[in-house]
């Protein structure tokens, strides 16, 4: 059996970081609180001993109020990892800490490692890492995760423990956190209650600890009966009245008194803590009332001036040629050298080859794409958005949190709608759910890249961009209206930690870039794959699976034709269309594919130059705008459907959302037609 570490710290400690480092993973790392949704597993390769690391939620405490804290508790109180590697923010030691502290209590064996000690030495910091280890009565080591310095000596460290110490169950630190009043109490619990008690209890003085806070989780657990917890009452009314506060604020003073003490004898800072630090600096303009978000407008603007102007534009051109120029030649010259028969040849030329190529020319415009917005999360800058969001989204109704699973949402549905288990408020969560879809994730830009190269030229930088602002439009006004309607409830509070600025690191910004880059190169070989054969399939041959000479006249065709006419008013009642955006329910990518095979240019001798002159004699650019309009709102690709499902938890409200969000694409739609047609835009 390998040995278990589990990772635990703060958001924002480097958790993420220090996880890639030990397993050669390549984890999405960003500088902003709430990266790590679900834990995550891999083997340490920086030594030769077998061990599993853990990657979990990152926490501010073990108190289980959130579905983190919930997550990274029980795995720690019921795997029982060997080691827990505490990852701790060498520049925000006192705020970190506090979980320490709980997992110290906790009776386990615990390493602290010393993050960030580059950023420590930059400011002129100095911590006594000897001091610290007396305190605490646990090893720690200095690292920077981000350099990967002194990770092999903390692994060396974890399993040193591992080999000369057992977890034990009850912390020695345990008198010198509490006080003699709360410690007497714990103790009469031990003695009194726990016995009393039918389940079995492991860790006794740490569950009188929880028992004593009234944490709910433990009780249940345990099935307390009454009278117990009402003898546990009668403690804490008794440290209640001696210290005039509850009890959950009496004993997370305590903690708080004990860091503070620990980081006064061990920590000196050359900065008073009146200087404004170069973040602050920053601040002071990002979130300015009045420059913010024009600022944030300017920076999305800038970078989609780069992605869709000249650079983005030039890759276009060079992966067309290499797909459906060389590589598609080249197949066809072989196949009929093969002497292959004419349907196989056109299968493989034309719906593979052609379906794929359609959507990997954009794959580079992607990947430019992702790899600026990388910056923005990696320097801090999007947990500023986020904060300054909050303002504006709070005056209609909203939480400035949900603004944070919106941002996930502008790379992909699927994270972002499971990062939305950080709000603990259930209206909020399912709110932000129903939300979520209108964000313009990656997937539908090779649709944007299409038409707006069609028809739109010339300007393809403020359509791409004023599609973004429309699902976000559509989304803070679908937020109003339904806090008003069938999801009504009091604004959850926002708290939200602003990171420090920090310089992106060149590796991370690839890996960031490549992970979610990566998904459209995954789906090109398995899901557009299989879409690219079937749609061809369907297009070749009709009912009686006797091929067709015009896929009119097809099994697509007649599907098209039977569902066009529902968007006919939206200016683009044409089968293919139809049957373009059915297929996007698979995946978003597969509109451009599906457009490709069914309008018959994906011959080797084609690129994607035809494809946009086949275009442009059935859509007029006013009806391109209201189907991208339409590819942007209506319901999320299936794995977005499935993950939906999972989070809501309830059939019910997840046909709600696929219902509501094509609804309003039905009419966003309908409206950008039919209002443009009455004002002489046709």
């Amino acid at each position: 059996m390998p040995l278990k570490f589990a990772l635990v710290g703060n958001p924002n400690c480097g958790k993420t970081t220090l996880f890639n480092e030990i397993t050669g993973s390549t984890q999405y790392v960003g500088n902003w609180p709430g990266v790590t949704i679900e834990k995550r597993e891999g083997k340490a390769k920086k030594i030769q001993e077998d061990v599993l690391i853990i990657d979990l939620p990152g926490i501010y405490s073990l108190s289980p109020y959130s579905m983190e804290e919930i997550i990274a508790r029980d795995y720690i109180i019921n795997e029982m990892p060997d080691v827990v590697i505490n990852i701790v923010d060498g520049t925000n030691i006192e705020r970190n800490f506090y979980l320490t502290t709980q997992l110290i209590e906790l009776g386990i064996n615990v390493v602290v490692a010393l993050n960030m000690m580059d950023a420590v030495e930059a400011k002129g910091d100095k911590i006594d890492q000897k001091i610290l280890e007396g305190s605490l009565k646990v090893p720690v080591v200095p690292i920077t995760a981000s350099k990967g310095k002194g990770v092999k000596e903390l692994l060396e460290k974890a399993l040193n423990v591992t080999q000369t110490a057992a977890a034990v169950a009850s912390s020695p630190l345990l008198q010198e956190i509490h006080n003699e009043s709360i410690v007497a109490s714990i103790e009469e619990i031990e003695n009194r209650i726990i016995p009393m008690l039918e389940s079995k209890v492991q860790n006794p003085r740490w569950t009188s600890l929880k028992l004593l806070e009234g944490d709910e989780k433990v009780q249940e657990a345990l099935k307390v009966p009454v009278a117990s917890l009402n003898q546990i009452k009668v403690y804490q009314e008794k440290l209640e009245k001696k210290f005039d506060m509850d009890i959950e604020t009496i004993v997370a003073d305590s903690r708080y008194r004990f860091t503070t003490d620990v980081t006064r004898k061990a920590v000196k800072k050359k900065a008073q803590a009146s200087d404004l630090t170069i973040s602050d600096k920053i601040d002071k303009v990002v979130t300015n009332r009045v420059l913010a978000i024009p600022l944030f407008l300017a920076m999305m603007f800038g970078i989609f001036s780069v992605t869709f102007g000249t650079v983005g534009s030039s890759t276009i051109d060079f992966v067309d040629g290499l797909v459906n120029d060389t590589i598609a030649t080249f197949i066809l010259s072989l196949l009929e050298g093969a002497g292959a028969a004419v349907w196989l040849q056109d299968l493989i030329v034309g719906g593979i080859i052609g379906g794929l190529g359609s959507m990997l020319v954009f794959v580079p415009q992607i990947m430019i794409l992702f790899f600026f917005l990388a910056i923005l999360e990696d320097t801090g800058y999007m947990a500023r958005a986020a904060f300054v969001m909050d303002r504006l989204l709070r005056k209609l109704g909203l939480s400035g949190k949900s603004f944070i699973p919106m941002l996930i949402g502008f790379g992909c549905t699927v994270p972002a709608v499971m990062s939305a288990r950080t709000l603990e408020n259930e209206k909020d969560r399912r709110l932000t759910i129903m939300l979520v879809p209108f964000m313009s994730c990656g997937a539908r830009l090779p649709v944007y890249a299409l038409y707006t190269a069609a028809f739109f030229a010339s300007n393809q930088t403020m359509v791409v961009f004023s599609l973004y602002l429309l699902g976000i439009v559509v989304a803070v006004l679908s937020g109003v209206f339904l806090k008003k309607t069938i999801l009504k409830g009091e604004v959850a509070p926002f708290v939200m930690e602003l990171p420090p600025y920090r310089i992106p690191t060149f590796k991370g910004l690839m890996i960031h870039m490549w992970d979610r880059g990566k998904g459209f190169v995954k789906k090109a070989g398995t899901i557009i794959f299989a879409a690219a054969v079937v749609i061809w399939f369907l297009q070749y041959f009709n009912f009686s699976f006797q091929a067709v000479s015009e896929p009119a006249d097809s099994i697509l065709g007649a599907i098209g034709n039977a569902i066009a006419p529902v968007f006919a008013p939206l200016g683009f009642g044409d089968w293919q269309s139809a049957v373009a955006l059915l297929t996007g329910f698979i995946a978003k990518e597969a509109v451009v594919s599906t457009m490709g095979i069914l309008h018959g240019v994906a011959e080797a001798t084609e690129s994607s130059t035809d494809l946009i002159t086949a275009l442009q004699t059935v859509f007029t650019p006013l009806s391109a705008y209201a189907f991208m309009a339409f590819s942007l709102l209506y319901l999320p690709c299936m794995a977005a459907f499935a993950t939906i499902k999972r989070e809501m938890n309830s059939w019910k409200w997840t046909l709600i959302t696929v219902g509501y969000s094509t609804g309003i694409a039905w009419i966003v739609a309908f409206l950008i037609f039919q209002g443009g047609k009455m004002m002489g835009f046709n």
